[in-house]
């Protein structure tokens, strides 16, 4: 059997680049001349008690996991496990990443502040040693909704004071006075995402800036020394390894402290285009790089994401 090409096949000569592709949907969501996914990214079908009561707790308190709104591939481990990232401030977000899932459109300030108080209680209810807590961008808030973040931290404590909490933030559009309302309430990790490297944000990012990116996670270090910083990355957008591990030390300079390295996978065709598989040996390059560069802990694999395995992450990031 041949094996699976993980990068875009060669245009033949005298064959135009851009014909229509005539392959069923699964596979015109891969690169260019792939099939099928390679067999690492195999994951088991959500299902099990675990993950049946976890989504019971959910829906019964209507709260949104990013985990089912960006279709994460780790959500039948995770759920199983009893593990969720919890996403507050609804479920559409005021913009549209090219790679991103969840659902975009317009806002109209509204905020649910019941939403803190019932995350806690499903906190409480699974008996999380870890909880994530992110959110969609809500550009329409001129906090981008620092407020509702802090309110969540405070409930979460309340109600589970045993909780180690994440907090997973937009970019606040560079607001550092939201930033320090969040930072006032202490998170053992302050997480946001850069993403991606920069050359690809005017495609990948448009409404999002890379140096802001990372000034956001420079202050919430000087802010707080005590929580620890955190932001991830995807590949597979067409970006080259010497790139990723440039915008690794970048992270480095601006005092993240924990960073995530995963593969990206193409939601739908109306998302930015999957140019090729990174191969498990480049993600242990990538760790070993990103080691040798003082990160306290570095999770990168193909089916990583920001909060693949996020306790013990945690865990890790504190015993160093």
């Amino acid at each position: 059997m041949e094996p699976i090409p993980l990068r875009p096949l060669p245009v033949s000569e005298g064959q135009h680049a851009r014909q229509p592709d005539p392959r069923p949907v699964h596979q015109r969501l891969l690169p260019d001349g792939v099939e099928r996914r390679p067999s690492w990214l195999t994951v088991r079908i959500p299902g099990g008690d675990g993950y049946n009561r976890l989504k019971g707790i959910m829906r019964g308190l209507e709260l949104n996991t990013v985990c089912e709104e960006a279709r994460c591939p780790n959500i039948a481990e995770c759920w199983g496990h009893g593990t969720a990232t919890f996403m507050v401030l609804g479920d559409v977000c005021t913009r549209a990443c090219a790679f991103c899932a969840v659902k975009s459109g317009k806002r109209g300030g509204d905020v649910d502040w019941d939403e803190p108080r019932r995350v806690g209680e499903a906190v409480a209810r699974m008996g999380l040693q870890h909880a994530v807590v992110t959110s969609v961008d809500r550009d329409d808030l001129t906090d981008g909704g620092a407020a509702l973040f802090a309110a969540t931290i405070r409930a979460i404590r309340e109600q589970s004071p045993r909780t180690t909490i994440e907090v997973l933030t937009p970019d606040f559009q560079g607001n550092h006075d939201a930033l320090r309302t969040v930072m006032a309430e202490t998170p053992e990790i302050f997480n946001h995402n850069v993403e991606t490297i920069g050359r690809l944000y005017r495609r990948v990012r448009p409404k999002a800036d890379l140096k802001q990116s990372l000034e956001l996670l420079r202050a919430a270090k000087r802010m707080e020394a005590r929580s620890r910083t955190k932001s991830g990355l995807m590949v597979g957008l067409g970006e080259e390894m010497d790139e990723v591990k440039e915008l690794l030390r970048d992270m480095r300079a601006h005092d993240v402290e924990i960073v995530t390295i995963g593969q990206y996978l193409r939601p739908s065709l109306k998302h930015h285009p999957l140019i090729r598989f990174w191969t498990p040996d480049e993600f242990a390059e990538l760790k070993d790089y990103g080691k040798s560069l003082g990160f306290a802990h570095v999770e990168s694999g193909p089916l990583v994401r920001s909060s693949y395995h996020a306790h013990e992450q945690a865990v890790a990031a504190t015993a160093v």
